[in-house]
């Protein structure tokens, strides 16, 4: 019979799998560019000077696949998201199907690029009294967030006495097509003094305070209680002013107005307001701010705080990168912590009602290899006489085999690490290629250039 769409690319993959896991095949240099601002790689895509110049890398080597024109100090790309078209929807529009980039300016448009040739799909004008200029994903494909500056209020007002309210704005968009939902003001009477940032994700405000405190809100109650009006971009709007949604000078007024604070959900104090939810049943991972726990990370229930069994993690290490720790992005509910000599991949068991605390196991666990002898370091006096004096090594050193990174492969299911070996001097670097759910190594590739030209 014929087979359905998923079934034939899950056997592509296996093939593609099984192609670069083969010993005889070799990765060869094909193609290079240097560049003196940061590149930038999505989905087959190269971005050079700030998202100006687009480069195709499917083909056998990369192509130009555009170059915009170049633009202004105001008109410059200040942060940018690539949008993926949906395959499960029916547009109005022909151009909202297509793959696009959403590029945010510093004189605050939106502009949604063409991702195969630049050309301009759409533009959105976000406001002429709050200055944007960084871009999120809520829901990665389907809601984005655009953020404002903090408001910091002039030095003149300061020197007055004058206390600001506002501290940043919040413009969230569906992407398909793109729409807005609304405009929020994050300020102090509502959400209390010390904000220092927000985030948006997953359906869930995020507000970090400068008392190391960071406290959850539901986005969807927020927007249930407190939408004073619809918005439709290019449609005039009722509120106060009455212009065109997303044109020039009006831009899109604050549909959102909070009145008073909404329920915390869920609130933790940590260091560097870091905190990330995630396994099953659900869990959260977090390091305390007192002094005591720095280089520990906690895991517990996010139903009752309850501390796993083994929930505190610590590498031990000592090294200039400190380690650090996530949830798996496989959506295993598993936990990968790095370490510059361990990768330790965790796993959560633990029943949702059982009444019994989590037990934090392990799954697999990665090394690398090296000499963990004290090294000699020698010196002779003015006096001839020869001194051997013994120090430790970094964990990190660069002249001991290192992890540096760990980058998930989602449709080959593979873990690929980078390991660096400074023998000698030179910097070498390789990949290791592992399988994901056993940890086993499959294949080892060499790269050319040292790790830190790569």
């Amino acid at each position: 019979g014929i087979r359905d769409a998923g079934t034939l690319i899950r056997h592509n993959m296996k093939v593609l799998r099984g192609i670069l896991l083969q010993d005889s095949r070799d990765f060869i240099k094909v193609w290079s560019k240097t560049s003196k601002s940061t590149i930038m790689y999505e989905n087959g895509k190269i971005y050079f000077e700030n998202y100006q110049n687009c480069y195709s890398c499917v083909h056998s080597e990369p192509h130009v696949l555009y170059k915009l024109p170049k633009r202004s100090k105001l008109e410059k790309f200040e942060d940018a998201l690539l949008c993926q078209c949906p395959v499960d929807k029916t547009l109005a529009s022909s151009s909202d199907h297509k793959p696009s980039l959403l590029a945010l300016t510093a004189n605050n448009w939106l502009y949604r690029l063409s991702a195969e040739t630049g050309e301009e799909l759409q533009r959105v004008y976000l406001s002429s009294n709050h200055k944007f200029r960084y871009l999120g994903w809520d829901v990665s494909q389907e809601t984005l967030y655009v953020k404002s500056v903090q408001n910091k209020g002039t030095s003149l007002a300061r020197q007055a006495g004058i206390t600001q309210n506002t501290v940043m704005h919040l413009a969230i968009f569906h992407v398909f097509p793109l729409q807005i939902v609304g405009i929020l003001e994050i300020n102090k009477k509502v959400f209390g003094n010390g904000v220092t940032d927000v985030v948006l994700s997953q359906g869930v405000l995020a507000v970090s305070y400068s008392n190391k405190s960071v406290k959850l809100y539901s986005f969807e109650h927020i927007v249930q209680r407190y939408l004073t009006e619809k918005l439709t971009l290019g449609k005039q709007s009722s509120l106060p002013g009455g212009k065109t949604v997303g044109d020039v000078p009006f831009g899109i007024p604050v549909n959102i107005q909070i009145t008073d604070c909404p329920p915390v959900l869920f609130e933790v104090s940590c260091s560097n307001n870091g905190v990330q939810i995630g396994g099953y049943p659900w869990h959260y991972i977090y390091t305390p701010p007192q002094k005591n726990h720095k280089g520990t990370h906690h895991i517990c229930s996010l139903k009752d705080s309850t501390m796993a069994t083994n929930g505190i993690q610590n590498m031990d290490c000592c090294s200039l990168e400190s380690d650090w720790i996530f949830f798996h992005p496989d959506d295993s509910g598993r936990i990968i912590h790095v370490g510059p000599t361990t990768i330790n991949v965790r796993r959560i068991l633990g029943e949702l009602n059982s009444g019994l605390p989590s037990k934090v196991v392990e799954d697999f666990s990665m090394t690398t290899h090296r000499n963990n002898n004290p090294t000699s370091q020698v010196t002779v006096t003015s006096s001839g006489r020869t001194v051997k004096r013994k120090f430790h090594q970094l964990d990190d050193d660069p002249d001991q085999e290192t992890f540096r990174m760990v980058e998930y492969e989602d449709e080959l299911d593979l873990l690929a690490i980078v390991v660096t070996n400074g023998e000698e001097g030179e910097g070498r670097a390789h990949i290791r290629l592992h399988d994901n759910l056993s940890g086993q190594l499959l294949r080892t590739v060499d790269l050319v250039e040292p790790w830190d030209e790569v």
